[in-house]
């Protein structure tokens, strides 16, 4: 459980069928126990069950379980292995993902890690190097799964050759900037920038990144917003607009790919495009660091 961080209670309801929407909101999260409410009738997943919880704080720990219908509360990390056919680290601080996941890795466990998976060249080349083991990394935003983007994408060859694409967020660009890279990339499939570069300020992130033929992607993140996540698509024959309002299905779709996968026992999501977008995710950050320095992506 990492702050701000509902996942560990609304995915496991999601999995198991069942939740205490007067615990979640008692604990902070009133949105995500009225979207479980709203979406009763398709909670659960056919042949998945989370059984183990852990997190940092035994109280949390077994309200995530109270709520969740998980069975065992663990006393450390490490006990899960051997008692679990997989693993989702719902945490979302990447500061914390190379040690939390290192045990279930060094184990062959598959794993699921929530985003951003890292936030350092040095994270991701452990990630890297574990993936090139054949250990079994799973990792994206939840907007790759957004219906919302699905549902333009097959529209995309009427708008005319692509020009220009906007994507605006409210919150950071560490954490979020994810969303809206996750959401494009998905919905470009998987294209491979040529340069980044960060060209906002504090609170007001502001990411251009260039791709070939020409178009540009340019992310809006703002703390100071009222919540959105929304991308813009612009073409020579016309445009889109997509706003992603429905979390609960693409959370849900997620974790029915996490679940596919661990049947089928290799990611359905190639590595290569969750290292695309972080390695983005990570030159947008040099480049602030940088005074807004274009970054070259090699």
């Amino acid at each position: 459980m990492s702050p701000g961080n509902a996942h560990p209670y609304s995915w496991s309801s999601i999995i198991n069928g069942v939740f205490d929407g007067d615990e979640i909101t008692r604990v902070g999260y009133p949105g995500v126990a009225a979207y479980l409410e709203a979406n009763r009738d398709t909670l659960g997943i056919d042949g998945a069950k989370v059984t183990q919880v852990w997190t940092q704080d035994r109280k949390i720990s077994e309200s995530i379980a109270g709520s969740g219908g998980i069975a065992h509360v663990a006393d450390n990390l490490e006990d899960m292995i051997g008692e679990v056919d997989a693993v989702i680290l719902s945490r979302d601080d990447p500061e914390n993902h190379v040690a939390m996941a290192k045990p279930f890795i060094d184990a062959g466990i598959p794993l699921f890690i929530d985003k951003p998976l890292a936030m350092t060249m040095k994270d991701l080349a452990w990630f890297s190097a574990a993936h090139v083991k054949g250990k079994f990394i799973m990792s994206c935003s939840s907007t790759r799964y957004a219906n919302e983007c699905r549902a333009v994408k097959p529209e995309l060859n009427a708008l005319g050759k692509l020009e220009l694409i906007t994507a605006v967020g409210k919150k950071d660009w560490p954490k979020y900037g994810v969303h809206l890279l996750e959401a494009v990339f998905a919905l470009l499939d998987d294209p491979r920038p040529l340069s980044v570069r960060h060209v906002g300020e504090d609170r007001k992130d502001i990411v251009q990144v260039e791709f070939e033929n020409g178009l540009m992607a340019i992310f809006h993140l703002y703390m100071d917003i009222a919540p959105t996540l929304q991308v813009s698509v612009f073409g020579q024959k016309g445009w889109r607009l997509i706003e992603m309002k429905n979390s609960y299905s693409m959370f849900r779709d997620n974790i029915i790919e996490f679940v596919r996968s661990v049947r089928d026992r290799e990611p359905r999501l190639s590595f290569d495009k969750t290292e695309n977008i972080i390695r983005t995710l990570i030159a947008a950050q040099q480049s602030l660091q940088q005074g807004g320095k274009k970054i070259i992506m090699l």
